[in-house]
């Protein structure tokens, strides 16, 4: 390191995290021994003390290298969680450092947390992960395919879209392009080309809408997306506002036999998967159902059908009254007075509470989709913090809910979608993890972009803000155990907001008030390859939105949720996707490691990853224009000897995956970084995974 940083403590040097560096093991369970690592400049501490609740002990030094010194103590992991931070004492200055680093407040909640017995699964860390919206991906098999007027929903008849490359319209749900599992089944080998490790499917229950989040069964798999061996009925009429004459709708979404080939197409499905390596999770919506569900029966669907118990919206005597909450106790038949989701009638609010029948039921749909035949490797729980009409029995829930599930299948994943802080769920004994958006999705799209994630707001000062990224970032990882932080959902895009290609362009839009053309101009392909750059290379599951890697745009929802284009695919695009991803699966850095912030400025950051010898660089500059940066990457370990192959630059006309070697001088690495580039740089391992050969591409 620098002379000059050696005459009083020197905060750059310190470090520690909840990694396998730094703490062995890194999980660990009740009673197990544990030792807690801290690492300081060398020959440049006094002494360094470990606080928790248990007191001040102090850390005796255990090894050395040119760089650092590193400090050990051993505890025994107890019954309750141990919170810890670090004081690192020279010449009677002071320094304390938790989850947040040196700025620590020996006061603050960012302490350094054991969870005795808190796990999420090891396959599920760094994992790559593909999420698909079933409708929009691919048709396999046409004979499954929605057709014109088979049902009403939300007052209009259904309508079958009948070319695959037609957009989006702002009224959409109950549009149907016909993407199927099979679909899916047929591009697998597409998917592992890319490198796909994981797959997360929107809703696969029986429901009405393309989106699927308004369940009507959630014992079986939609035959619209599986298989339907009982065909027949008739369309509704035209002019028609009900149901009740939709007969080809009922046979094909409760005629029994449908039900049933669809859900072992399922488990067969689930079962070639795991046969090539790769893992699926579902998407569980158990805050609400659907106006159609079986146990409400707006629509009279299983009514009319036959052999189903009578619904709640039909009769105040149905087994399934008390799943909801009715407003007036006088309204049968057809009463239509239950609770709904923010008022929507088409989503009945579950009502747990005074339900203990509901509580089984959904504990058993729980076990039930992760167990033999089907073997589901996890959940994603929509709207999870919504569930429930108190905090307390929401939390209540999902601890019984985490139960249920890991002891059917113990290496199962439970990752909820939520917004704002998640500490109160993920304190070891509900959730596993969440979807990323505050401390991925947001801080690097206002940084790179200066847009809002739906794409309805711009906002200049944060836009290339760097100290504000590392901020938001921190702050917000520093909310989530480790484990939940290397498994959380990392995504550019999903089927909430919009396309991050669109974003790109840094226009306020819609779909209704802009066009679907407006979302494809100006975008900027060098932004967008420094994102997928942070995505590889950034704490957590890096998941990729169907189509994002074929270069599809689109403004939020329902624009979002436009067709992948097989045969209009940007494959260059493709091809740098599967580079990123082939070197995010290769370094143990990337997949594990360790964060280290390195710079921050306007428009540009740069981090280290490290796991033992394993240490990448990653720095983007955001500007329009050239600029020299110095990396002061002895922070990560590397010194002036070692060798640091550039393995990614990125910039506005393509990228380059070429080799080339650098070498640090006094511990800096300096380099000239194109406009609007991003550069990924490894030290600690012979090979990276990508090939030697000097390879450019350009769109």
């Amino acid at each position: 390191m620098p002379e000059q940083q050696m005459e009083r403590l020197n905060k750059r040097a310190l470090f520690a995290d909840e990694t396998l560096d730094y703490r062995i093991p890194e999980e660990p369970d009740e009673g197990d021994s544990v030792v807690l690592r801290f690492r300081t400049g060398k020959d440049n501490t006094d002494h360094v003390y470990c606080i928790s609740d248990e007191g001040k002990m102090q850390m005796k030094k255990t090894s050395s290298d040119s760089l650092f010194d590193y400090y050990e103590i051993q505890i025994t992991a107890g019954e309750n969680p141990l919170y810890y931070y670090f004081q690192a004492e020279k010449d009677g200055q002071v320094c304390f450092y938790d989850r947040l680093g040196t700025d620590a407040d020996p006061k603050g909640s960012h302490a350094f947390c054991i969870t005795p017995g808190f796990h999420t699964p090891e396959w599920a860390k760094g994992a790559v992960m593909y999420q698909i919206y079933i409708d929009r991906f691919c048709n396999g098999d046409p004979d499954n395919d929605v057709t014109d007027d088979e049902y009403i929903y939300i007052g209009c008849p259904v309508q079958q879209v009948k070319d695959w490359n037609a957009g989006p319209e702002a009224m959409d749900v109950g549009k149907f392009y016909g993407g199927d599992l099979q679909g899916v089944w047929d591009k697998l080998d597409y998917l592992q080309y890319l490198g796909i490790e994981v797959i997360y499917f929107n809703p696969l229950f029986v429901s009405p809408s393309n989106h699927k989040y308004d369940s009507q069964d959630y014992e079986h798999i939609d035959p619209h997306f599986g298989v339907i061996v009982r065909d027949g009925g008739q369309a509704v009429p035209q002019g028609a506002v009900s149901n009740e004459d939709a007969s080809r709708y009922r046979l094909r979404s409760a005629a029994p036999e449908n039900l049933t080939a669809s859900d072992a197409f399922f488990a067969e499905f689930v079962e070639e998967l795991h046969r090539r390596g790769m893992r699926v999770i579902i998407d569980g919506v158990f805050n609400h159902c659907g106006s159609f569900n079986k146990w409400l029966d707006r629509e009279k669907i299983y009514e009319k059908m036959g052999g189903y118990e009578t619904g709640a919206y039909v009769s105040e005597d149905s087994p399934y009254r008390s799943f909801f909450r009715f407003n007036d106790e006088t309204a049968w038949p057809d009463n239509d007075s239950y609770d709904g989701w923010w008022g929507h009638d088409t989503l009945p609010k579950l009502n747990y509470e005074e339900s203990d029948q509901l509580y089984d039921y959904v504990m058993s749909i729980a076990r039930k989709w992760v167990s033999p035949p089907f073997n589901v490797d996890g959940w994603r729980l929509d709207v999870a913090a919504d569930l429930g009409h108190s905090s307390e029995y929401n939390h209540k829930f999902w601890r019984d809910f985490r139960k249920n599930v890991k002891e059917a299948n113990p290496e199962a994943i439970i990752l909820a979608e939520h917004y704002g802080d998640p500490g109160s769920w993920l304190a070891g004994d509900q959730w596993d993890t969440v979807m990323n958006y505050d401390a991925f999705m947001e801080p690097l799209t206002w940084f790179l972009t200066g847009m809002e994630k739906h794409s309805d707001e711009y906002n200049g000062i944060l836009f290339g803000d760097g100290v504000s990224f590392f901020r938001s970032m921190n702050y917000h990882m520093a909310r989530m155990k480790t484990p939940s932080l290397l498994t959380a959902m990392n995504q550019l895009s999903n089927h909430d907001h919009s396309r991050f290609l669109t974003r790109t362009n840094q226009t306020v839009g819609r779909l209704a008030t802009a066009g679907a053309k407006k979302a494809e101009e100006g975008i900027h392909y060098g932004v967008f390859r420094e994102a997928v750059m942070v995505q590889m290379t950034w704490p957590g599951a890096p998941t990729l939105y169907y189509g994002d890697e074929a270069g599809v745009c689109g403004w939020t929802d329902p624009d979002n949720r436009r067709t992948y284009p097989w045969g209009h695919e940007n494959f260059e695009l493709i091809e740098f996707y599967s580079y990123m991803i082939r070197i995010h699966k290769g370094m143990p850095a990337l997949r594990r490691g360790s964060i280290k912030q390195l710079l921050a400025d306007r428009q540009l950051i740069a981090y280290g990853r490290i796991r033992g010898k394993n240490k990448c660089v990653v720095a983007v500059n955001n500007r329009n224009n050239r600029r020299e940066i110095q990396l002061p990457v002895w922070e990560l370990g590397i010194t002036d000897e070692e060798k640091i192959m550039r393995v990614m630059l990125t910039e506005e006309k393509g990228y380059n995956a070429g080799f080339l070697e650098y070498y640090a001088r006094d511990g800096i690495l300096a380099l000239e970084m194109p406009a609007h580039s991003s550069i990924l740089l490894v030290a600690g391992v012979d090979e990276a995974g990508t090939g030697s050969d000097e390879k450019n591409r350009a769109e």
